[in-house]
């Protein structure tokens, strides 16, 4: 028993043996030729080719070498004797027609080229190793009459489909590349995911889409049971990001199919994502009234479909008293429909949010928040995310020991993790309101280093800006009135942080706070809709204090205000591209080149 495991184990490491040394010749017999010395690859070449019994790899590498070691008689002698052994092996020809054209006897290298295409006949094999071989010599013309003659022998155009949609892509001949590709993908639809891919790496610009669409839609017309076209209809729609008829083709398949709903509801997240809000409403609304309650996706369905009405009518800052109240119904229904549990929580968050922000409700907000709060089961970050909602609007309704209390307790329970990170960083905010600098700095000073980006900036942003202007003279009282002016901000109370900040210019006129007075000023004016007033004063911060830290802010801002509120992309465009040419270092510089190209409209993914 013994002599025999060990007889195996010989065979076995002998075979390992013998395909490492294979892999190692041919990776020396590849060297030998890349670096010119022709005679020792085409020793190497033949041996690997009497190994495999003749793989047409080897052997047009082994006549090759020798053509380019200048042995041409003898590449010639032994492909004369290949094609006499084997007439029907119709490489050799093109093998052979290779070699004469590097003799630059063109006329006869032709006459074999053809030959080896009037030599075909109906065997899949054969054809596909011919095109192949005219496709490695980089003969497409020839390549492509193989096969079109290869579906003229079998009678049947999908067999070499996608051999030919590769060989018009390296044609750039994309309308005939789409129309080989829809041939395969009615012969092999389980394919689809592999034909997406390609068409997205071959297919560019709007007009190459439209060849596409226009080819799909003839299909789907003559080709109804084939539901791929159709899939790949919607495809092509969002890779355009045309997310309404990308809905109209997932709504058809999902009917046509009696899905569940998951082809859609994916588009509509997709959609959403993406802020084409009107078609995620669109695709959220068929999955709450049409499929209705007995889709798994309803109860999420609603959600999103409340989120992005929301965001909606909050996008652009531009929405009427009626849209609100609208709003509001419809979270008020929802919630008696579903009642505040865990799986609403989220949901409550946004309604509180939105009850503070647009309907001036804080204690509203305060009593959802209170109930979400006192919730069994709820995952431990979303009832951390519900408490620092909680403590904000505790500061709006000056219920100061309460927010203070709520965001130490979400720094203490989540101290390595994000939102953690975030209590401490609204915790120092808190302080820095109140007139508590040094405390607040420290904080600051700490939360550099946040794991989180955003915080870290905004750490940074801070902890300067305290320190430039307790620095500037012996008294804080400017700094105090200034925080205590961002504070009325924060709680909405507009009118008192209007008179707060102009009574800082008024008593200290030559104060360095002059462009954080403006830029708290435009920030509000934002918020409450007077784009005018908020655009000139964003403008005389980057006109006067192109050296101050809120220029950067004020650039971003406007920019921002230019292109969603204003709908001037041009002047939007201008200031993103300032942003990160002229201020480089700032932290909105990422995002503003990102925006400037995103209008230019290049293809950012």
């Amino acid at each position: 028993m013994q002599k025999r495991v060990t007889l195996i184990v010989s065979i076995v490491f002998s075979f390992f043996l013998s395909g490492i040394l294979y892999g190692q010749e041919s990776k020396l017999a590849n060297e030998y030729f890349r670096n010119g010395e022709y005679e020792k690859a085409a020793v190497l070449f033949k041996k690997l080719n009497d190994k495999t019994k003749g793989t047409s790899y080897y052997f047009n590498y082994y006549i090759k070498s020798l053509v380019a070691a200048g042995q041409d008689e003898e590449a010639e002698k032994i492909l004369k004797g290949e094609i006499k052994k084997n007439p029907g092996n119709t490489e050799l020809y093109v093998t052979y027609g290779d070699m004469l054209e590097q003799r630059n006897e063109l006329e006869e290298a032709k006459k074999y080229y053809r030959q080896a295409i009037d030599n075909l006949g109906p065997d899949v094999s054969r054809i596909s190793k011919l095109g192949n071989a005219f496709i490695g010599s980089v003969k497409y013309d020839m390549a492509e009459e193989t096969y079109l003659k290869g579906v003229e022998l079998l009678d049947n155009e999908q067999v070499f489909a996608y051999n030919l949609a590769d060989l018009y892509s390296r044609k750039d001949q994309k309308d005939k590349m789409v129309y080989y590709y829809l041939a395969a993908l009615a012969a092999n639809p389980q394919h689809i995911n592999s034909v997406k891919s390609n068409l997205h790496r071959k297919l560019n610009g709007i007009e190459e889409y439209a060849v596409l669409k226009e080819q799909l839609y003839a299909r789907i017309q003559d080709y109804p049971d084939v539901i791929q076209y159709t899939e790949l209809l919607q495809w092509a729609f969002v890779q355009e990001k045309d997310y309404t008829r990308a809905f109209r083709q997932a709504r058809s398949l999902d009917r046509e199919l009696d899905e569940n709903g998951i082809r859609v509801y994916r588009l509509a997240a997709l959609a959403e994502e993406d802020k084409d809000y009107d078609a995620a409403i669109k695709a959220y609304e068929y999955l709450t009234q049409d499929k209705g309650k007995t889709s798994s996706y309803y109860v999420n369905a609603k959600k999103s479909l409340l989120r992005c009405k929301r965001k909606s009518i909050m996008g652009d800052f531009v929405y009427t008293q009626s849209e609100l109240d609208s709003l509001e119904k419809e979270y008020e229904i929802f919630l008696d429909e579903f009642g505040i549990n865990t799986s609403t929580s989220s949901l409550v968050r946004e309604y509180a949010e939105f009850q503070v922000v647009n309907m001036n409700n804080v204690s509203e907000a305060i009593s959802l928040l209170e109930k979400a709060k006192l919730l069994q089961g709820s995952r431990p970050e979303e009832n951390a995310y519900v408490k620092l909602d909680l403590a904000d609007y505790y500061i709006i309704d000056n219920n100061i020991w309460e927010a203070t209390l709520l965001y130490s307790q979400v720094d203490k329970a989540h101290k390595e993790e994000y939102v953690g990170e975030l209590a401490r960083f609204k915790n120092a905010k808190f302080s820095y309101f109140t007139g508590d600098f040094e405390w607040a700095q420290e904080q600051f000073d700490i939360l550099k280093a946040a794991t989180s980006r955003l915080i870290s900036n905004d750490a940074i942003d801070l902890s300067v800006f305290i320190m430039d202007n307790m620095g500037l003279d012996t008294t804080t009282v400017p700094l105090e009135m200034y925080a205590e002016a961002e504070l009325l901000a924060f709680q909405n109370k507009h009118k008192q942080a209007f008179q707060k900040l102009d009574s800082i210019l008024v008593v200290f006129p030559e104060h360095g706070l002059k462009d954080d007075v403006l830029y708290t000023k435009a920030n509000i004016n934002k918020k409450l809709q007077n784009y005018p007033e908020a655009e000139e004063q964003y403008q005389e911060i980057i006109e006067k204090f192109p050296e101050d830290i809120r220029c950067d802010n004020a650039i971003f801002e406007l920019a921002e205000l230019y292109e969603y509120q204003l709908q001037d992309k041009e002047k939007a465009k201008a200031l993103y591209e300032k942003l990160f040419i002229d201020y480089s270092n700032s932290t909105f510089a990422i995002d503003a080149r990102k925006r400037f190209r995103q209008l230019r409209g290049d293809d950012i993914q």
